[in-house]
């Protein structure tokens, strides 16, 4: 099967719908399996109890029967709202999810648009998602939507600085900001002389792991970062005002950005989709690389909703003391180390 899909070279047209098709196809799905495992069952289990058990063998389709019902549900828009813009935030904010897919490589071929700058398009595409927040809460006339999209855009711009700053020791260490290139830079190190793990990028940048990890968090407005859709402050935020299948996009853009975040921390971090005993161009990766992908994906998104589920809501001056009093100076501390040990090693 590996030889034939090596040797498939559809013509430019059939390659971009094939493309286009396969990413509609990846959000939703991934998205599912994110709200299927962690969401209702890894939670219940850490919490003590049943999760869903109805719809589906032990509730495994739960969640596809409430988007069935998110889908039937009327499309109301509050009076007085800007109906263009009310409307049309949650595409914005899909459309971010969406581009974060295109460039993230499940192996050295699969991979919607191999960029140079792969580094640079996703921290730049990831930061569209404030706009479609911001017309949410503007859009809606509503006072707790505006004070959620207000909360979500300091929080957001304070927690992109110390993502890009995180990213910069990798970028420093590999020497590229291609994706696919970072791969190749952990796949052909070594640890000591050790060939068996190449050299995974989180051993040295084990800081710049853990600021990124932290920024994903907020940036996905997750617990203990959601105050941007504080139930017991503002109701639901930005998101107050949107029923049915709106409200299931804006559901469905997080749940596919924590997926597509922690892909990219695994190809920065984790080594991507590589193994370092088997050859990058081998045609088994057609297959191995999205299947290693996945697994390392799970992992750090098990880390991502760990987090999530444990820790309590910060208050507002704690989350931004965070980010500027913490995260940013180590961050930086973290590039000067990294550049410093660039030149003398």
């Amino acid at each position: 099967m590996t030889p034939l899909l090596a040797a498939f070279a559809p013509p430019y047209w059939l390659s971009t719908v094939i493309k286009v098709l396969v990413i509609g196809a990846v959000v939703p799905t991934t998205a599912l399996i994110l709200g299927v495992v962690f969401l209702f069952k890894i939670m219940s289990w850490m919490q003590s109890r049943l999760g869903p058990q109805e719809a589906g063998p032990r509730g495994t389709l739960q969640l596809l029967a409430d988007g069935v019902k998110f889908l039937q549900k009327e499309d109301i828009s509050p009076n007085g709202a800007d109906l263009w813009v009310f409307k049309a935030a949650p595409l914005v904010v899909l459309a971010s999810t969406l581009l974060l897919y295109v460039a993230l490589p499940s192996s050295l071929h699969l991979v919607v648009e191999d960029l140079d700058v792969g580094v640079f398009y996703v921290l730049a595409v990831s930061s569209l998602s404030v706009i479609g927040v911001l017309m949410a809460g503007w859009a809606s006339n509503n006072k707790y939507s505006l004070m959620g999209a207000l909360r979500a855009a300091g929080q957001l711009i304070a927690y992109e600085l110390p993502m890009v700053l995180a990213v910069v020791g990798v970028v420093i260490q590999a020497g590229t900001m291609s994706l696919n290139g970072i791969v190749l830079s952990q796949n052909d190190g070594a640890v000591f002389g050790i060939t068996a793990i190449g050299n995974p990028f989180i051993l040295t940048q084990f800081i710049g792991f853990f600021i990124f990890i932290a920024a994903v968090q907020a940036e996905l407005t997750q617990p203990p970062f959601d105050m941007p859709v504080a139930e017991s402050e503002i109701v639901s935020g930005y998101q107050v005002e949107y029923t049915g299948f709106r409200f299931l996009i804006f559901f469905l853009a997080e749940f596919a950005t924590a997926f597509v975040f922690a892909g990219i921390a695994v190809v920065l971090f984790l080594g991507g989709w590589a193994v370092p005993w088997l050859p990058v161009d081998s045609d088994w990766y057609y297959v191995l690389g999205p299947a290693v992908l996945f697994g390392k994906v799970m992992a750090v998104a098990f880390l991502i909703f760990w987090v999530r589920f444990t820790y309590p809501r910060l208050r507002e001056d704690q989350l931004q003391s965070f980010a500027w009093k913490f995260l940013i100076p180590l961050a930086l501390l973290n590039i000067v180390v990294t550049a410093v040990l660039k030149v003398v090693l």
